[in-house]
């Protein structure tokens, strides 16, 4: 029987692969709901190349644009974030593929999981702001969430069949566009620099996270909330190479790794197919090609935005959410030319600094810090 999937970001990087997967397994999946936040011209042809049910485009400015370019199928189309949360919980789906971008992944990963629907989820964000919350309704209605980050499918891979205690999470690093730049440099980082990823095609806000070590940082978060683990537990290795996606310690001194090409479609295709595999024949790992796998610290004053991270973790509350509105607004500041790169970590230690602070907060508390929090980074890069 097929799956009936909802992809929640079609149009983005994670969405567009997502498809692919699709495409190379026609008997499993079938796509019922697709949406989009502008790109109603790429959601569009999705719809029509799948036959999408519905189609739902966030940003409302383009819901007629999106209607005409369907006129004619039998896709449903609608407009509005309150929409795309909607058609997550729709009845008529088995598996939800967040791929949403920041806090606005947040209401339709609750609205999934409130419904009991298997969660494939790739907005970090999600458990970021609200992994206590998260993984409550998890629990509660027995909602499955499976991993697609690839750090974070690593990991759950490495600990299938496991009993035994954890001894450490090793997530591993790339280092991002800016690994090899001298620290004196990085005030001046153009854009075009920190958009220039050495091994994964990502989308422009998720690698600009990737250049300052912030995604790095939710995705420790990330891990505390999805595997129970707690941050004394969990350290982040630098890992040029890309090839070790990360790595699981056990008690008695054992190491587990997964490996493999530096491609999203592996750990999309894990979290859809779960506990099977894809038969991917294209994909083979060449070990001789990559002789030389190398391990190091992450420099600490380079990258001040991963011990920010563990800070809010360890604070709880809203303290996360707050850094995550912050860098949003900064990213996309600096994304726009309009602050430095080294502004996105001062802006967002501006907001942890005089934001409101909830400890034990509800999804309105959550709602009323990302708004608060925007508010402080905007005031403070004059935007």
């Amino acid at each position: 029987m097929k799956q009936r999937i909802a992809l929640l970001g079609s149009t983005g990087s994670i969405g567009v692969q997502t498809l692919d997967i699709v495409r190379e397994n026609p008997g499993r999946f079938e796509v019922r709901v697709l949406t989009a936040c502008k790109n109603w011209e790429r959601l569009a042809a999705q719809a029509r190349a799948f036959d999408a049910d519905t189609a739902v485009i966030a940003d409302k400015r383009f819901y007629q644009p999106l209607r005409d370019a369907l006129a004619g199928t039998d896709t449903k189309v609608y407009a509005g974030e309150e929409a795309v949360a909607q058609v997550a919980a729709g009845g008529d789906t088995d598996v939800v593929v967040n791929a949403l971008v920041g806090y606005a992944g947040l209401a339709p990963t609750v609205a999934a999981l409130s419904k009991g629907k298997k969660l494939a989820l790739a907005n970090k964000e999600s458990l970021v702001v609200g992994g206590e919350h998260v993984m409550r309704l998890s629990a509660e209605h027995r909602a499955p969430i499976l991993p697609v980050d690839s750090e974070h499918s690593a990991i759950f891979q490495c600990l299938q069949g496991e009993r035994a205690p954890v001894r450490r999470l090793l997530i591993t690093c790339s280092g991002g566009a800016l690994r090899d730049l001298p620290r004196e440099e990085l005030a001046h980082v153009t854009v075009e620099q920190a958009l220039r990823h050495p091994q994964w095609s990502m989308g422009a806000k998720i690698t600009i996270d990737s250049s300052t070590l912030v995604n790095k940082g939710f995705e420790v978060i990330e891990a505390h909330w999805l595997f129970g683990t707690p941050a004394s537990k969990i350290d982040v290795l630098l890992h040029p190479e890309s090839i070790v996606h990360s790595m699981v310690e056990f008690e008695d001194g054992a190491v587990k790794a997964q490996l493999g090409s530096p491609d999203m479609r592996l750990p999309i295709s894990y979290a859809l197919l779960y506990p099977d595999r894809a038969d991917r024949p294209g994909e083979r790992f060449d070990f001789l090609q990559h002789p030389s796998l190398t391990f190091s610290a992450v420099d600490r004053a380079k990258y001040p935005a991963l011990d920010l991270a563990y800070d809010c973790l360890a604070r709880g509350g809203t303290a996360a959410c707050t850094m995550n509105a912050a860098n949003e607004v900064a990213v996309g500041a600096f994304l726009a030319r309009r602050c430095a790169w080294t502004d996105i970590v001062r802006t967002i230690e501006h907001a942890l600094a005089h934001t409101s602070f909830t400890a034990a907060p509800s999804l309105d508390d959550y709602a009323r810090s990302d708004a608060e929090a925007r508010t402080q980074a905007a005031a403070f890069l004059s935007l």
